[in-house]
């Protein structure tokens, strides 16, 4: 990956306050990027701004809640106020819950729904509006590799996932010769504050095999595709050959993911 030309764009990113949101924040700063940090944690958020113009970079916190259309309208209209411009929208929000499908609460069901995916519309539609009045823009959605393959107790999380991937396809199609640009971004287990979220949200412990990745490993693939965009990425790259097995081999991608289900056990305060 090429990293040391400076890296001029005005970068929105969801779900900025940890994470992989956080890890992309830092280090498109760090390239000379000015960054626009999004999440409903204020005081994580300040946290991350304070660090990033601490060591010279160019930070603002605009909280917000990805479920409410107004919240990403506000995100956008303020960094154009701010910085007269908006270069990348990347859409990384989300939340998870493991368990399968038939024991899925359907409150669990629509919560993941307004998260992983009226959260990807509403930030990629305001950012869509003004890539169209300027006649450029990147949009990125941070979807998962389960976005490109179901496992099993990951089924309600995979879809909005799914999702992603979806609006992404589509997009690249009805933007091309525009000047804007789509991309999803595909990431294997990932070292965050992901799991953490789900025991606190959803009383569950959840574990798993395969392997796994830093947010720094990620947000270092995501940069990347800020300076040579690309349809798709996978930092993890040898997690692509799981989506060309089950195009290719569906059965035997059945009998694989076995192994790699996400088990999602109560805690001892919520049992």
């Amino acid at each position: 990956m090429t990293t040391s030309a400076r890296l001029d764009k005005v970068i929105a990113i969801t779900g900025a306050s940890s994470g992989i949101g956080r890890a992309v924040a830092e280090l498109a700063a760090a390239a000379g990027a000015t960054v626009v940090l999004s999440a409903r944690r204020v005081e994580r958020l300040d946290e991350v701004v304070a660090g990033i113009v601490q060591r010279g970079g160019r930070a603002l916190a605009v909280p917000g809640d990805v479920t409410r259309e107004a919240d990403m309208q506000q995100l956008v209209a303020r960094t154009v106020d701010v910085y007269g411009r908006l270069d990348v929208m990347i859409c990384n929000a989300g939340i998870g819950y493991h368990g399968i499908f038939a024991d899925t609460p359907r409150d669990v069901m629509r919560r993941l729904v307004d998260v992983n995916v009226m959260g990807l519309f509403y930030s990629a539609h305001a950012a869509l509006a003004r890539f169209r009045t300027q006649r450029s823009g990147h949009i990125i959605a941070i979807s998962s590799i389960v976005g490109r393959r179901g496992i099993p107790g990951s089924s309600v999380y995979a879809a909005t996932k799914f999702a992603h991937v979806g609006l992404i396809e589509s997009l690249r199609a009805e933007l091309a010769g525009s000047g804007i640009v789509a991309s999803v971004v595909y990431p294997i287990s990932t070292d965050t504050e992901f799991r953490s979220a789900i025991k606190r949200d959803f009383g569950q412990d959840v574990h798993g095999l395969g392997p796994k990745q830093s947010a720094d490993h990620v947000a270092a693939a995501i940069v990347d595709c800020i300076r040579h965009p690309r349809a798709e990425v996978y930092p993890y790259r040898r997690a692509k050959w799981l989506a060309i097995i089950s195009v290719i081999a569906p059965a035997f991608a059945d009998r694989l993911v076995q192994k790699y289900q996400r088990r999602g056990t109560a805690t001892e305060a919520d049992a």
